[in-house]
C-alpha cells in the first residue's frame, strides 16, 4: 500500500517564516482569537461520522502546545525536499486527543501552513464489534490455557469461569478473595491481553508506516483507509497531499514502536485516577466500567507510560507542561 506515487515539487513556499511569524503570538492570544462555536464545525480526523465537542480548556491548552510544537518544526520542516513533518498527538481515554488535534489543524491553516489530521482508529484489522470481541476471546483463552499450565484446571474450576464467562464477570479480581486458583486464569488472560492490545495482531502498523514514509517522501497523493462500524464499512480514498505540510497522527497508539517515522510525539496525560474519574463521570447513574474494560484500560496506560520517555512534549489533564522526570512524579503518585 503506497508504494508507488506520483511526486510533488520541492517546495520553496517559506514555511518556517510562515510558522515563525505566527507563534509570536501567546498562548493566551491564540486562544483568545478562536470561537468556540466555529471550532465544532472545523473538521475533526477522518473516522466517518466521529465529532466531538471542543470545550474551553482544550483552547487553552492547544495553544500552549502548539507553540512549543512550532518551534520544533521550524528546523524539521527545512530538513525535508518537501517541507513537510509528522507530529502525534496520543494518550489514553478522555485526554481530549480529537479536539486538541483539530484546534492544532485550525492553527497550522491560521498560519498558512496545511495540516492533515489522520485517525489511527481506521485501523484495527476489524471493526469495534469485532475487535471488542477478538480481545474477550484472546483474554479467555489464555485464561484457560494458563489454569492449564498451573495444574488448576478442573471439571468444577472450569465450570465456576465458565459461569462468570455467562455473566461478563469473569477478569474482577475480587474472585480471587473466594478462589486462590482463580489467579492463573487472570493472569494467564492478562499476558495473552498484553500480546495483542496495540500490537501488529490487533493494528495494521505497516499502513500506517507506508502513509507517513509516502508522506515525507513528498508523494502528491495517499490511499488511506476508512473504516465504520459495519461490516460493509471498509473503503479506501486517495487524498490529495499537495498543500500539506504537517501529517497530524491522532491516536492513542501514536507513540508506538510498531512504526517509524513520526517526527515529534505529544503524549496527552491522564493518571490512572483521573481516568477512572472520567470513566465514571461518563458512565450512567456514575457506575465503574466492566472489570474486563478496566483491564483493557489498565494495559493500554501501561503501554502508553512505556512508551513517554519518547515523547517530545507532555501534557497533564491539568494543562501542564511535564518534564519526564515530572511526568514520572505524577504517575507514581497518581496510582500508577
Amino acid at each position: 500500500m503506497n508504494q508507488s506515487y506520483e511526486k510533488i515539487m520541492a517546495l520553496t513556499k517559506d514555511v518556517e517564516k510562515m510558522l515563525k511569524d505566527y507563534i509570536l503570538m501567546q498562548p493566551d492570544i491564540l486562544a483568545a482569537s478562536v470561537n468556540i462555536n466555529e471550532l465544532n464545525n472545523i473538521p475533526q480526523g477522518d473516522v466517518p461520522g466521529e465529532r466531538v465537542e471542543i470545550k474551553e480548556k482544550q483552547v487553552m491548552k492547544t495553544g500552549l502546545l502548539f507553540q512549543e510544537t512550532a518551534k520544533a518544526l521550524i528546523p524539521l520542516l527545512s530538513k525535508n525536499t518537501y517541507k513537510r513533518a509528522v507530529i502525534t498527538i496520543c494518550g489514553g481515554s478522555g485526554v481530549g486527543k480529537t479536539g486538541i488535534a483539530s484546534i492544532f489543524a485550525h492553527y497550522f491553516k491560521c498560519a498558512g501552513v496545511g495540516c492533515y489530521i489522520l485517525s489511527g482508529d481506521n485501523y484495527p484489522h476489524r471493526i469495534p464489534k469485532y475487535n471488542d470481541a477478538e480481545r474477550l476471546w484472546v483474554f479467555r483463552e489464555g485464561g484457560i490455557q494458563g489454569m492449564v499450565e498451573d495444574g488448576v484446571y478442573t471439571e468444577e474450576n472450569f465450570d465456576i469461569i465458565n459461569k462468570w464467562q455467562k455473566e461478563d464477570e469473569d477478569a474482577n479480581p475480587a474472585h480471587l478473595n473466594d478462589a486462590v486458583w482463580f489467579a492463573s486464569y487472570l493472569n494467564g488472560g492478562r499476558k495473552a491481553l498484553e500480546a495483542y492490545l496495540g500490537t501488529e495482531k490487533e493494528i495494521a502498523f505497516n499502513e500506517v508506516g507506508s502513509i507517513v514514509s509516502a508522506f515525507k517522501d513528498g508523494a502528491k497523493d495517499i490511499w488511506l483507509r476508512r473504516m465504520g462500524r459495519e461490516e460493509t464499512e471498509l473503503w479506501y480514498e486517495k487524498v490529495d497531499f499537495r498543500d500539506t505540510n504537517i501529517l497530524l497522527i491522532e491516536w492513542t497508539h501514536g507513540n508506538s514502536d510498531y512504526y517509524k517515522g513520526v517526527d515529534f510525539p505529544i503524549l496527552l496525560n491522564s493518571t490512572p485516577r483521573e481516568t477512572l474519574a472520567y470513566r465514571k463521570s461518563r458512565n450512567r447513574d456514575g457506575q465503574t466500567d466492566s472489570a474486563f474494560t478496566t483491564l483493557v484500560l489498565e494495559i493500554e496506560q501501561e503501554m502508553l507510560h512505556r512508551q513517554a520517555k519518547k515523547a517530545k512534549l507532555i501534557l497533564s489533564k491539568s494543562g501542564q507542561l511535564l518534564s519526564y522526570d515530572e511526568y514520572c512524579k505524577i504517575m507514581e503518585e497518581g496510582g500508577m
